[in-house]
């Protein structure tokens, strides 16, 4: 599971489809802040490469962008705000949330974090290290991913909840370099972004299965709201 939690499963994956070009487009809209042109804005281009990989229209795409850039008159403005807190059984978590209203989104993770603990800001980012996180896949057989970190510059690599993907962790500053340089050592870019890494993962085996299930329902639960973008969670793979 590592850092960044995701519903598990074929299904639930293919049933999230819609809702994944709503989250890749709010970060279009926030990274064309920066500027309309993926090639001069390295931010841009590392969400647009994205959503052109699942297959995002280009209509929607280029809409996002627009908006996001203030062009026309549909120019929308999105917060980004971290939420705080713990999930049952004392498993950290960080949600990263981006909202057109924040007065709409605080009562509703406080209401989410019900069965778990809502905490300030600070409270559990200690906890957990800011990175750059890379999901790459084999391009060639026999692609070594701890030999493609070294040589791309990133600080490590994971072996990822799917066969045959590969998370590399970077510096935050090193994000874009590290992903163009995958490519050439054998790797496929899947998604690159910045999120948060556990320091002390909670290892799974420590749970019963009653209590794993509780924290997994209590992450469902807050991925499903539709101003959340990530969850950052301290459970261990």
């Amino acid at each position: 599971m590592g850092a960044q939690w995701k519903a598990k499963g074929k299904a639930q994956v293919a049933d999230a489809r819609g809702k994944l070009f709503g989250k890749l487009a709010k970060e279009i809209m926030v990274a064309a802040r920066g500027g309309a042109d993926p090639a001069g804005n390295s931010r841009l281009r590392l969400v647009v490469e994205q959503a052109r990989k699942v297959s995002m229209p280009k209509d929607t795409l280029e809409r996002a962008i627009k908006k996001g850039a203030g062009i026309g008159s549909e120019a929308v403005h999105f917060e980004h705000v971290i939420y705080e807190g713990y999930a049952p059984h004392q498993v950290a978590v960080m949600v990263e949330c981006l909202t057109d209203n924040v007065k709409r989104t605080a009562p509703e993770m406080r209401v989410l974090f019900r069965k778990g603990q809502l905490g300030t800001s600070g409270s559990v980012a200690w906890d957990f290290d800011h990175v750059g996180m890379i999901e790459a896949e084999p391009a060639v057989a026999g692609a070594d991913p701890e030999e493609a970190a070294i040589e791309a510059g990133a600080q490590d690599c994971e072996a990822g909840d799917e066969a045959g993907t590969t998370t590399f962790w970077t510096d935050p500053a090193e994000l874009d370099l590290v992903s163009r340089a995958l490519p050439a050592h054998g790797f496929t870019v899947l998604s690159a972004k910045l999120g948060y890494k556990p320091k002390n993962p909670v290892n799974p085996a420590n749970l019963t299965p009653e209590q794993l299930e509780e924290v997994e329902s209590f992450l469902a639960a807050i991925d499903a709201n539709d101003d959340v973008q990530n969850v950052f969670v301290s459970l261990g793979s």
